[in-house]
């Protein structure tokens, strides 16, 4: 590739495949294609078999197509709100900003479904160049500008009045397949994570399986096995937030920002092995995750959570892969748990200890699979820092091969 940092043309980028060397045209998106808002459907039209898949935000996880979460519908559809191959799928609408813009590309295979109306789709014979384009700051910049003053929304005439610069068709093919590629590659990285993951859970799973048949294992309550730690935030640690993946992390770091009060010294403090229990709904855990602390340092944790000191650490770390599944966590939590008037969760930390889960009566078993276990989850990390550099790559290219 040529680099043309020092190109005095400001319609060219800074990175260029040799040969190429004019300059790039604007363009606004209407210019070039149409956008198309989505289906608008009611309860009674959602059925459980044999309907047409609506895509919805949450099908768009990680600028790819998700569906852990779908939607069926039995009603009559005009024939432009079928997907074809190569529309990208935008989020045009949705309570939360943050999410208005993010978008995917829809691949042969998935032709045919359909989208709500809190979606777009935009349709041209120049998508796998332009989805690279709706993933670069010019995009999110224009997004930004764009979202309604009282409603997170952009509409189909603020999508085609985005303006992006093109080069020639042959130079949009180049760079296109280029990206794709490193798409490709982030997409099998995630897939190998993934395949990790449901590794470690099934071997959990098939040794719990076998030690209850056995007898080697057995029903233990918490009680038995955790104490509250109750120690208060005097020394002032950092604060820290509990994530579904990533368990106990810095707040600013991991966030950004602190959402911490201006005193924390009544917050908890989890120290390293510690579990904790975050008695609020998140993601598809409705009520709570259960993580076990990490981090070397001390840590300052919200005192709506319960922080708990195991009897040894290794029944921390099985306690810690038992509840990473949603299954096992919904199980033994739903029991135990009352809901307030407005959902809210009640529970104390007393009431979350009531309940038991599998373990094994002999510690050598234990500590033998604890450390089977962990050494899956140093692998998992490993391949997230990998991931973390493919996109760390991508977004370089990002910035320099487009205007």
């Amino acid at each position: 590739m040529a680099d043309t940092e020092n190109n005095k043309n400001s319609n060219s980028p800074a990175l260029r495949f040799p040969g190429f060397t004019d300059p790039w045209s604007k363009f606004a998106l209407g210019d070039l294609g149409t956008s198309l808002i989505g289906l608008t459907y009611s309860p009674k039209d959602v059925v459980q078999e044999d309907g047409i898949i609506v895509l919805r935000s949450s099908n768009i996880q990680d600028g790819a197509l998700d569906f852990n979460d779908i939607v069926r519908v039995s009603k009559k559809i005009r024939p432009a709100l079928f997907t074809q191959e190569d529309d990208i799928l935008i989020c045009s609408r949705n309570g939360s900003a943050r999410l208005i813009g993010k978008n995917a590309i829809i691949p042969k295979s998935l032709s045919g479904l359909t989208f709500g109306a809190f979606m777009m789709v935009y349709r041209s014979n120049q998508n796998r160049f332009i989805h690279h384009q709706l993933n670069t700051k010019r995009y999110q910049a224009q997004v930004s500008e764009n979202l309604g003053a009282r409603i997170n929304q952009i509409t189909s005439s603020d999508l085609n009045s985005f303006e992006f610069f093109f080069p020639c068709e042959r130079e949009q093919n180049k760079i296109a397949e280029f990206i794709d590629l490193i798409d490709e590659r982030i997409a099998t990285q995630r897939r190998l994570i993934e395949d990790f993951i449901s590794l470690r859970s099934a071997i959990l799973q098939d040794a719990i399986k076998k030690g209850l048949s056995k007898k080697s294992w057995k029903f233990t309550t918490l009680t038995e096995i955790l104490t509250e730690r109750g120690e208060r935030n005097y020394n002032g640690y950092d604060v820290c937030s509990v994530s579904v993946s990533e368990g106990v992390v810095n707040q600013i770091e991991y966030l950004g920002r602190s959402f911490a009060a201006k005193e924390t010294g009544h917050y908890n403090v989890a120290r390293y092995g510690d579990i904790i229990y975050t008695k609020s709904p998140t993601g598809s855990f409705p009520y709570g995750i259960v993580k076990r602390n990490t981090q070397k340092e001390p840590a300052a944790i919200s005192p709506l959570y319960g922080v708990f000191v195991p009897i040894h650490d290794w029944m921390g770390m099985l306690l810690e892969y038992y509840f990473e599944s949603e299954v096992n966590t919904f199980n033994y939590l739903h029991p135990i748990i009352q809901k307030g008037a407005k959902n809210t969760i009640n529970i104390t930390n007393s009431g979350f200890l009531a309940n038991s889960v599998p373990l094994p009566t002999s510690e050598s078993e234990a500590l033998t699979l604890a450390k089977c276990l962990d050494t899956i989850t140093h692998k998992i990390v490993l391949e997230k820092s990998v991931l973390a550099n493919y996109t760390v790559q991508r977004e370089y290219f990002l910035s320099k091969m487009f205007v």
